[in-house]
C-alpha cells in the first residue's frame, strides 16, 4: 500500500470586505474539480472550543477587552484548531483551506492593536513550531471600499467597529508581510469585479496544482 501524500495548507487573508470567504469557496470548487479532497475551516474557530472562543472575541455586547487578552484568546483557539483539525486533515491527504490564520494575528493584533510583533512571533513558535501555510492568498483593497462592503453585508462585530486608522494599519501590515515573504504570498487585487478576482485566483490555483504533482 502506498503512503498517503500529505495535503497542502492554504490560507485566505484580507481585511474586512475583501471577499476572501467567497473566494475561498471558489478555490475549493476548483480543487475538488481537480480531484482533491478539501477541508474548509476558519479562524478564530474551526473546532467546538474555537467557535466558543470566537463568540467571545467578536461579541459587541461584551465590555472592552484588553489587547493582550484578545491576542491570547486568538492563539488559544488556534492551538485547538491546529492540533485537532488542521494536522489530522493534512495527514489524511486533504487540502485544508483556512479563512484567516496566523498572518491575521500579526495584522490585526500586531498592526491594528500595535502589539509587538516579537510577542506574537513567540506565541506562533509556541503553538505552531515551524509550521506555516504552503500558500497564502491576500485579498487586498482600499480600506474604505472594504468597510463599505462589510457594512452592507451585516451588522458590525466588535472588531469591525474600530476606526479607519485601525484598518489602515492592518492593511499596511498584511502588505508588508507579503513583501517579506513573496514566495508564500499571492496578492490579489480585490477591488476588481468578482469575475476578474476569480480569474486571478484560478491562475494561481492552477499553478499550485501543477507544482504539487
Amino acid at each position: 500500500m502506498s503512503a498517503i501524500q500529505a495535503g497542502l495548507f492554504l490560507t485566505f487573508e484580507g481585511s474586512e470586505g475583501a471577499g476572501k470567504t467567497s473566494n475561498l469557496q471558489y478555490a475549493k470548487a476548483l480543487l475538488e474539480e481537480s480531484g482533491k479532497q478539501v477541508l474548509v475551516s476558519r479562524e478564530p474557530g474551526g473546532t467546538e472550543v474555537g467557535e466558543r472562543i470566537r463568540e467571545v472575541l467578536l461579541s459587541p455586547e461584551l465590555p472592552a477587552m484588553h489587547c493582550d487578552t484578545e491576542l491570547l484568546l486568538m492563539f488559544a483557539a488556534r492551538a485547538e484548531h491546529y492540533q485537532h483539525k488542521i494536522l489530522p486533515a493534512l495527514a489524511a491527504g486533504q487540502w485544508v483551506l483556512c479563512d484567516r490564520f496566523t498572518d491575521a494575528s500579526f495584522a490585526y493584533q500586531g498592526g491594528g492593536r500595535q502589539i509587538s510583533h516579537s510577542r506574537i512571533a513567540a506565541l506562533e513558535s509556541w503553538v505552531l513550531g515551524d509550521f506555516r501555510p504552503d500558500q497564502t492568498y491576500l485579498f487586498d483593497l482600499p480600506v474604505e471600499t472594504g468597510l463599505a462592503r462589510a457594512k452592507a453585508r451585516s451588522a458590525a462585530d466588535r472588531i469591525e467597529q474600530e476606526d479607519i486608522a485601525f484598518f489602515e494599519r492592518i492593511r499596511d501590515c498584511y502588505l508588508e508581510r507579503a513583501r517579506i515573504e513573496p514566495e508564500r504570498f499571492t496578492v490579489i487585487d480585490a477591488s476588481l469585479p468578482l469575475q476578474a478576482v476569480q480569474a486571478q485566483l484560478a491562475t494561481t490555483v492552477a499553478d499550485l496544482l501543477e507544482s504539487a504533482q
